[in-house]
């Protein structure tokens, strides 16, 4: 019988969440720095700039932007949602890949899962908090 030898590659994951966007980032050491979500590369993914800065922020402030290469899986939400789930799962998997950049993620908030949640609807009210128009007659 013959010998088969599976090299596993090593990653690290990290799960973010914000809002009702789950993400669900692995960290492959020794890439180029490619962001793939959902199959897709980050420039066919985000159409705006903004959301490519804010997933990118935790690499770039721990300055290992082509040390990994990352693959997320998200959904639910929309895109602001999303691009910060992305980031709160990069942030988690850093720090397991490299336990020392854990104080500067911390400072920066990107450790921090986001509470703010949409407000749910009130019977009576049109929204969370819009009441119907009045009128008198």
């Amino acid at each position: 019988m013959a010998k088969v030898s599976v090299k596993k590659k090593l990653q690290y994951w990290g799960t973010g969440r914000r809002k009702c966007a789950v993400a669900r980032v692995r960290l492959i050491p020794g890439g180029t720095g490619a962001i793939n979500i959902n199959g897709r590369s980050i420039d066919e993914y985000c159409d705006l700039d903004t959301l490519k800065l804010i997933i990118r922020q935790p690499l770039v402030l721990t300055e290992t932007e082509s040390k990994y290469d990352v693959f997320v899986n998200v959904n639910g939400g929309g895109f602001t949602g999303q691009a910060g789930a992305i980031r709160h799962g990069i942030a988690r998997a850093l720090i397991v890949a490299e336990p020392e950049l854990r104080p500067a993620l911390k400072k920066e908030g990107y450790l921090t899962r986001d509470p703010r949640m949409k407000e749910r609807k009130k019977y009576g009210l049109k929204k969370a908090r819009r009441a119907p128009q009045f009128s008198k007659r």
